[in-house]
């Protein structure tokens, strides 16, 4: 299975989840049950858990980094399939970014309409 075909099979099964929340006893369900607020405060958990992870020292931090990266990057895929986008969604915009500088692709974010 190649790595962008992993994300596209997680999103499906969180879409097949969500098709489902009110007689699935899953995990993922019970998230959307929850809607934005039970699934931004899983992702703000596992955002706190990645910056913890991430000044552990030693090859036992560098697997609990990544660890916690997967659970943040899960959780994050949840909150997309709740708003009904998907990974491809995330990858275009990536796509749009490559290659402008960080600072120019913020900048030109920040600027006012005209």
């Amino acid at each position: 299975m190649t790595r962008s075909s992993l994300m596209t099979d997680l999103m499906a099964v969180i879409q097949d989840r969500k098709t489902r929340t009110e007689t699935e006893k899953s995990y993922v369900a019970g998230l959307l049950r929850g809607g934005v607020p039970k699934i931004g405060a899983k992702i703000t958990e596992e955002a706190a858990e990645v910056v913890e992870a991430g000044d552990e020292p030693g090859e036992e931090g560098r697997v609990h980094l990544v660890k916690e990266v997967a659970d943040l990057v899960f959780h994050s895929l949840v909150m997309l399939a709740h708003r009904d986008l998907g990974w491809d969604d995330v990858e275009d915009e990536l796509a749009r970014r490559f290659g402008i500088s960080g600072i120019d692709e913020k900048a030109a974010r920040n600027k006012p309409a005209q």
